[in-house]
């Protein structure tokens, strides 16, 4: 604030400066005695008179005449009262107007269109941001969503809203927030990829489905975007299109300024898709058909009995043999229903896929600690018995107890 406040009146002063120098200068210039003007005037009619009798243009009567007329004004005027040299007091008036009126206009205006509240702000908000609790995090994302219903047409605000949700893992409010930014933007490239990445992470981390659409639509926008072609690669590869999926990706690793760790990841991945397109091995053939979809719910009666930031496990394992989970995700209890996608390339252990067993059920289960490790007071859920490939499959969180 001091730093504004000196550099303000710096330029202040600077242009009250500027526009007063002109002024006070010509203030302070004595004004021309009024006789040695009107010297210098007859002295320039006696030079025409002369002159004109010397080209002939004027008679000598005419000539005398004339003459005689001047000499008589010219003593008239020298016998009247001199006049003193007076100092021009208007432009010191107008300086003294225009040097007050100049600051005092630079003030209202500010006041009527500047930003107080950032005269106060914090110079270096983002260097705090590791002591931001979780709850003032959760104020700051519910002031947006406020602001937001009054600002319905403001996109980017929709936009930042989208990632606040998406960074606290609430990717239901996240994806309704970018679908509306969507709305209002719909030729961003860069904002449908956000939309179906979070729109992946909803469903367990699938890109199948809307997001491979949201990111079609992206790259015929965009087809240089280093996010879009990331995830298009992602989304070939989980549909076992291995080669579209190393043509995306090494089109990103082409592109100059790429840093060297996305490379690095990028080329492990292009590598793993080159050998399974070279070898095609049957799991691979099949990849995607042990895959698991369906919807977590949370019955009404148990809706008073957790928080929204409370943690939810979905899972599935083997209907009869280990207990270990064969894929797991993390969500909010906020972020319910929830839509949920498991399949061979989530698996905990590569010996435990979906697809080695007949049956499978999903699970899930809320706890309040966040610890995974379950704990009599869970809520949980379990689903019936089904075979890999299921889709459509309800899980409805209704009972207190161990998990499942």
């Amino acid at each position: 604030m001091i730093a504004f406040a000196g550099t303000a009146l710096f330029l202040l002063i600077t242009a009250v400066a500027i526009v007063l120098w002109p002024l006070l200068r010509r203030s302070t210039a004595p004004v021309v005695a009024r006789d040695s003007s009107n010297l210098d005037i007859h002295r320039d009619q006696f030079s025409e008179l002369e002159n004109d009798l010397e080209s002939g243009t004027l008679g000598a009567d005419r000539y005398e005449q004339a003459r005689n007329e001047l000499q008589r004004r010219v003593l008239e005027e020298a016998a009247a009262p001199a006049d003193a040299p007076q100092p021009a007091t208007p432009g010191k008036a107008v300086a003294i107007v225009l040097g007050a009126a100049i600051p005092l206009s630079a003030i209202l205006l500010y006041l009527y269109l500047g930003n107080l509240q950032g005269l106060v702000a914090l110079p270096h908000p983002a260097a705090d941001l590791s002591s931001v609790t979780a709850d003032q995090f959760r104020d700051m994302a519910a002031k947006l969503a406020a602001r937001m219903q009054q600002n319905p047409g403001d996109a980017e605000g929709w936009k930042l809203l989208g990632r606040t949700y998406r960074e606290m893992e609430r990717f239901a409010e996240a994806n309704d927030a970018y679908k509306k930014a969507v709305e209002l933007t719909p030729q961003d490239a860069g904002l449908l990829a956000d939309y179906a990445e979070s729109l992946a992470m909803a469903a367990g981390r699938s890109l199948a489905g809307e997001p491979t659409r949201l990111l079609d639509r992206a790259r015929k926008l965009d087809p240089r975007n280093t996010k879009v072609l990331t995830l298009s690669g992602s989304a070939a590869f989980e549909r076992g299109d291995y080669k579209a999926a190393i043509g995306y990706w090494e089109a990103v690793i082409k592109q100059p300024g790429i840093g060297s760790e996305l490379a690095h990841a990028l080329q492990k991945v292009v590598d793993e898709s080159r050998e399974r397109l070279a070898d095609k091995p049957a799991a691979v053939i099949a990849a995607g058909k042990e895959r698991v979809t369906g919807t977590v719910n949370l019955e009404d009666s148990l809706k008073s009995k957790v928080q929204p930031d409370d943690t939810v496990f979905v899972f599935a394992r083997a209907a009869s043999g280990p207990r270990m989970p064969l894929a797991i995700v993390k969500t909010k209890v906020a972020d319910l229903p929830y839509r949920f996608s498991f399949d061979d390339s989530m698996a905990m252990l590569p010996e435990l896929k979906l697809s080695q067993f007949a049956e499978v059920v999903v699970g899930a289960r809320i706890s309040r600690s966040g610890s995974a490790t379950p704990s009599a007071g869970d809520l949980v859920g379990i689903s019936d018995r089904i075979k890999p490939g299921r889709t459509g499959v309800r899980v409805t969180i209704d009972r207190v107890g161990a998990a499942p």
